[in-house]
């Protein structure tokens, strides 16, 4: 059943930060750049030797921001221990050792939005100390199951995922799994019929909300932002091989991760696949990045790849 519920937050004055925070961002130049070409056929990513990891778990989130891709490391251990990494184009570190993040974006402060199976919320993660500020806590008097992937709009509204992968992260959490929107210190669950909403992601316009889920057998399923809550939504693509992370370029076109089926599929604003790319590895999630905006990283197990395309995109 889909069911519009608000809750009013107890920090309505971090979430009036936000929409300053992501106006800001919005001057940042994203998609300001010439349009570009969009990608077809083949495409060949390039494995980052830097970044391979043997260890249990995944790389997940990535963002770019002042010349820098973040991203996150878990593992399937107890407590799904994580930590925010950081490579520069040269080497990579540790950003943040205990970040228990998953999905990451940037505020318009420069700090990173997570959304932490930790925290069972999404919280703001300052860069330095890595300290985390509660965004968006709870709903119904309920914490989340674990906050997956999130976008933030230029008008301060946030949406995420909250599927239950690492629920067991933490005590608590939900009875189904959602998309949710944040805005004007309300947390609003928009659609809770999707089994395991994962990535998300909105289009250059921030007319159309996409969000990937559904399992072995999935789906995109795109929200009609123009118009009033509830919003009207359709199946954008569907046949989609556990869908995961998304990107999207500043031509509209959608890059969809599918997990196990070690593939990444390019669609057209009209739902038209143009291109795809193959992986050695399951993969996770995609974001823009590199001095002209045009390298596409892509996360998976253990592994980091790039993409060197004709368009740029954006940067989470």
């Amino acid at each position: 059943m889909h069911r519009i519920q608000k809750i009013t937050l107890s920090s309505g004055l971090f979430i009036a930060s936000l929409v300053a925070s992501s106006m800001a961002l919005a001057g940042e130049g994203i998609c300001t750049a010439p349009a570009g070409k969009a990608p077809q056929g083949s495409l060949q990513p390039q494995r980052l030797s830097v970044a391979d990891n043997t260890a249990a778990g995944l790389y997940e989130g990535p963002v770019w921001h002042n010349n820098t891709l973040y991203f996150s490391h878990f593992l399937f251990s107890e407590g799904f221990p994580s930590k925010v990494l950081a490579y520069d184009g040269q080497t990579l570190s540790v950003a943040i050792k205990d970040s228990g993040s998953n999905g990451l974006a940037i505020d318009g402060q420069g700090q990173l939005l997570a959304g932490a199976h930790k925290h069972k919320a999404v919280v703001q993660l300052d860069i330095g100390s890595g300290k985390a500020t509660p965004v968006a806590s709870e709903y119904q008097a309920n914490v989340f199951n674990s906050p997956n992937d999130l976008t933030l709009a230029r008008d301060g509204s946030l949406f995420f995922t909250d599927p239950d992968f690492q629920r067991a992260a933490a005590p608590g959490g939900q009875p189904v799994t959602g998309v949710y929107q944040v805005k004007n210190g309300e947390v609003t669950l928009i659609d809770d019929t999707i089994a395991n909403p994962n990535g998300i992601a909105l289009s250059p316009d921030q007319t159309t909300l996409y969000v990937a889920g559904g399992g072995e057998h999935g789906f995109v399923r795109a929200y009609d932002l123009s118009g009033d809550l509830p919003y009207s939504q359709r199946t954008f693509a569907s046949d989609i091989t556990v869908p995961d992370g998304m990107a999207v370029d500043c031509l509209g076109n959608i890059y969809v991760t599918e997990h196990t089926a070690q593939r990444m599929r390019v669609f057209s604003a009209a739902g038209e696949q143009i291109a795809e790319a193959q992986f050695d590895a399951n993969v996770t999630n995609a974001a823009f990045g590199g001095v002209q905006g045009t390298t596409l990283y892509v996360t998976g197990m253990g592994a980091l790849w790039e993409i060197e395309l004709d368009v740029a995109g954006m940067p989470y």
